[in-house]
């Protein structure tokens, strides 16, 4: 099954995630590597703030990770022009804004590892990290950044 059939058949749509909000870029291709920039968590396109584990819980936490990561795919295919050049998910990290007492950083980061997972296959398992972090851009809750092995 080609990666365009599954996501359509998992009702997902890759958006085109426009602009940065500063002098980078969203993705760069060097060789065989696709680096996509950290993409924050939204909800109905907005940026949802806060901490997890104060204002924001575990499993929100983890839909915002699966929100970035859809984003993420949207600026891969923009800078692709097709997410069939993708080989492989290689590397990611996702920092989850949490109360100095939250330790479960990896069960937030689940929520992008596990898309990458339902689109990729075993194509999209991936070396990663996840750390906390006291503040993200904006006072997101979630960011998660990618990188892709491409043809």
């Amino acid at each position: 099954m080609s990666v365009e059939q599954r996501l359509a058949e998992l009702g997902i749509v890759p958006p085109d995630t426009g602009t940065p909000v500063a002098n980078y870029v969203l993705a760069r291709i060097s060789g065989h590597r696709l680096y996509v920039s950290g993409h924050l968590g939204k909800r109905d396109g907005t940026v949802v703030t806060g901490k997890v584990d104060e204002n924001v819980g575990r499993d929100e936490g983890y839909q915002l990770a699966r929100a970035a990561a859809v984003d993420i795919l949207g600026s891969a295919h923009t800078a692709l022009g097709s997410l069939e050049r993708v080989r492989g998910v290689i590397k990611v990290t996702g920092f989850v804004n949490s109360s100095p007492a939250f330790v479960e950083q990896p069960a937030v980061v689940n929520g992008a590892s596990d898309l990458f997972v339902d689109v990729f296959g075993q194509r999209g398992r991936h070396a990663r990290s996840s750390v906390g972090v006291a503040q993200l851009p904006f006072g997101a809750a979630v960011e998660i950044e990618a990188i892709f092995d491409i043809e």
